[in-house]
This record gives C-alpha cells, sequence and structure tokens, in this order.
C-alpha cells in the first residue's frame, strides 16, 4: 500500500509541474502578443526622403544635380523675381513628374520660406512628411502628406 501512495504522489507531481508549465507558456504568449493599441499603420513615410535625395542626388560627377541648378539660376539673378517664378515653374516640373498629388516645395533660407511649388491644399494636410537638403546658402525643404 505504501508503493501506491508513492506512485499518486509522483504522477501528482508531474501533473502539478505540467500545469505550471501551460500556465507560464499562455502567460508568456499573452504577453508577447502586440497590442492593436501600438499597431503601426503601414505609410509610405519615405516617399518624402526619397524624392528629395533623387532631387540633390548625382548620377555621376559630372552631372548636375536639381538643387544646384535651381540655386545657379537664383544666385546668378540675384534672388530677382523673375529668377524665382522661372525657378518655380522648373519646380512644378520636376516635381510634377514624380505624380506626387499633395507636396509643398520650399526655399527657408536666403528666400526666407517662400514657396516655389506647391500641390494641394495645405490647410487640410495630416500625417505631414519632410526632408530638408542645403545647397551652398539654400535651404530647400519639401513637404509631403496625404
Amino acid at each position: 500500500m505504501l508503493d501506491d501512495k508513492g506512485y499518486f504522489y509522483i504522477i501528482d507531481a508531474i501533473l502539478a509541474v505540467m500545469l505550471l508549465l501551460v500556465v507560464f507558456l499562455v502567460v508568456n504568449v499573452v504577453i508577447s502578443i502586440p497590442s492593436p493599441d501600438y499597431s503601426y499603420d503601414s505609410r509610405d513615410i519615405t516617399k518624402t526622403q526619397d524624392t528629395m535625395e533623387i532631387l540633390s542626388g548625382k548620377v555621376n560627377f559630372t552631372d548636375q544635380t536639381f538643387l544646384s541648378k535651381i540655386s545657379g539660376i537664383l544666385k546668378d539673378n540675384e534672388n530677382s523675381k523673375e529668377s524665382i517664378r522661372e525657378v518655380s515653374k522648373l519646380c512644378k516640373d520636376e516635381l510634377g513628374s514624380f505624380n506626387i498629388e499633395n507636396y509643398r516645395f520650399s526655399e527657408n533660407n536666403v528666400l526666407k520660406g517662400k514657396v516655389l511649388a506647391s500641390s494641394g491644399d495645405y490647410s487640410k494636410a495630416s500625417d505631414i512628411s519632410v526632408a530638408t537638403r542645403n545647397y551652398g546658402e539654400y535651404s530647400y525643404s519639401l513637404l509631403t502628406w496625404q
């Protein structure tokens, strides 16, 4: 009879340990499930940075970048109204080729925040992405939104 009680105690102890393992695993799984409150909506947050990289990047060392081209036009004409209009037209054409629906492209340093090109209603903008690049004394910002 003593041997039968020993088996019951061993089986009881094994069941208790297995129950603790199951509870531990369930708690571990529940903790590692991401909370829907912190879920991340997939957005195209790199579009602005990528566009600005294209505008400021060189294909090789002999090519002139778009930002260097418009900076040269502004600097050569001493930031005249004509040069600003010419640059605005170039910016609208260039940014229009990227099929960006809502954007605002401005120069922030020399022209004191002058908007060179824009599309869409900025007053209703939400989820704004910003990219800034400098060329010489000029500082350009591109804002895009949904």
